[in-house]
């Protein structure tokens, strides 16, 4: 199973600054399910609240009415990529200098997190977690000396490598920050007069705040007494290389990306997988809800039916309590079901979004030949993933991915398919709105920033702490 990245919000100037930030993290939620939380600035000093879990269970009404005083407010849920998912790697991240409060929230993963930790600590500095973020903190803070703040944070832009959108508050002024080749995306928005910044535009629809624009890659927005001043990061200028899995399938259907209306984008998808692989079949079916979209798109561009024949249950929580060893595939079977009346006889295109390890999916195709279904075709609406990412996504090695090992007839026997085709990556590129705007890398092995010789989301806690994850879990 794929795993999200991580959400962020802020919001500047609104006397129920917590309270908006907690509705904008709840419409992320979708991005990160690890651990949530929020800073408000009250005049004098930050305010927190961090838990591990969803954002409802995070946050209480004591939390958002009376302990996160302040009209400046800031928010992240994480799904961790470098460091460990522990209460202590709970972002935003925060410290002290001076009279400066600072406070990081950060989306993306840096691939030169080791080597710069590596080198602040040979100069004397002491690191409280094994996160990215906290690196980013130090090397700001590193930078403050006769500098202002705007300048510590573009100067530590250019020590850093990888994919990153941050938010900062330092005092009474709210940052954002997007990475030179703009691999994630954060919006501008406003409500009424008030500056608000979100992962995506469905955190505005929420609080009813109207969207702006996207940052652009190597920005620096400084929010300060509700002004608004953009700044240009001082590095050579990269070439823009967008995360083409947020249109796939990590953003809200209902989000603006890039530019890009998610929904309309994925049904594009599914309408080029419908003209490279047409099939003869009763009816197209996703496996809900990564394959939803795609599916409507094959769906009008082939003119077989669409049938929603596979159920899920929306009130699947994250923990249950475990089945027993006998109740084989439970877990699979707890979040979707078919509907048994469709499948005996028929000949069906199931259409996914994407095929990372395979084994999910192989589980539910074996009880749909198990319910008499005569022929199952597969259409998936992204190329063959092939390579490892190391820009967030939680597929880090070769050996994870199923394309990248095996061909694609190999695969289809393995699913137990009839026949089963990858949209092209010319299909994919020719149904989004910028063509040479994207990041591919888990498709080509053509990486925008050379991967780093120390991989991995653990990599900090194997040299630093290798008994931390026992330890701390």
């Amino acid at each position: 199973m794929k795993k999200e990245y991580c959400g962020l919000f802020g919001i500047y100037g609104h006397k129920e600054a917590a309270r908006m930030t907690y509705f904008g993290l709840y419409a992320l939620q979708h991005r990160g399910q690890e651990s949530a939380g929020i800073v408000t600035w009250d005049g004098t000093k930050i305010r927190e609240q961090k838990g591990m879990g969803l954002v409802p269970d995070v946050f209480n009404e004591r939390h958002l009415g009376t302990e996160l005083k302040g009209n400046i407010g800031m928010g992240h849920i994480r799904y961790s990529t470098t460091g460990a998912s522990l209460i202590r790697n709970a972002q935003p991240f925060i410290v002290r200098h001076g009279d400066l409060r600072l406070a990081v929230a950060h989306n993306g993963n840096l691939v030169n997190t080791f080597e710069l930790r590596q080198e602040l600590e040979a100069e004397g500095s002491i690191f409280q977690t094994t996160m990215d973020t906290e690196v980013f903190a130090h090397l700001i803070v590193k930078n403050l000396n006769g500098n202002t703040i705007e300048d510590a944070i573009l100067k530590a832009c250019q020590r850093i490598k990888g994919a990153y959108c941050m938010l900062i508050m330092a005092n009474d002024k709210l940052i954002a920050v997007k990475d030179p080749n703009g691999f994630r995306p954060l919006a501008l928005g406003r409500l009424d007069n008030k500056y608000v910044l979100a992962s995506e535009t469905c955190a505005f629809d929420l609080i009813e705040a109207e969207y702006l624009r996207p940052l652009t890659p190597g920005e620096m927005l400084v929010i300060q007494d509700g002004q608004l001043k953009s700044y240009t990061m001082d590095i050579p200028k990269q070439p823009k290389r967008q995360c083409i899995f947020e249109l796939i399938y990590f953003a809200r259907p209902d989000s603006y990306v890039f530019g890009d209306v998610v929904y309309e984008r994925r049904k594009a998808f599914g309408a080029a997988l419908a003209h490279e692989a047409p099939v003869d079949a009763d009816f197209v079916m996703p496996f809900p809800d990564s394959g939803n979209y795609a599916a409507v798109g094959y769906s009008q561009a082939s003119g077989l039916p669409l049938e929603l024949a596979m159920i899920r249950n929306h009130y699947v929580g994250r923990t249950f309590i475990q089945p027993s060893q006998d109740m084989r595939d439970f877990s699979v079977r707890v979040k979707l079901n078919p509907v048994k009346s469709m499948i005996q006889g028929k000949r069906i295109v199931i259409v996914e979004d994407s095929i990372v390890r395979g084994t999910t999916i192989r589980t539910r195709v074996k009880k749909l030949r198990e319910l008499g279904a005569r022929e199952i075709h597969m259409r998936v609406s992204c190329p063959p993933i092939k390579f490892p990412c190391f820009y967030g996504i939680d597929f880090s090695s070769k050996g994870e991915l199923i394309a990248a090992n095996h061909p694609v007839d190999d695969i289809a026997r393995f699913l137990g398919l009839d026949s089963l085709h990858y949209l092209t990556i010319p299909g994919l590129v020719n149904s989004v709105s910028e063509k040479d705007a994207w990041c591919l890398a888990c498709f080509d092995g053509n990486y925008p920033i050379a991967p780093a010789p120390v991989r991995g989301k653990d990599c900090l806690e194997t040299e630093y702490a290798p008994g931390i994850i026992k330890e701390y879990c």
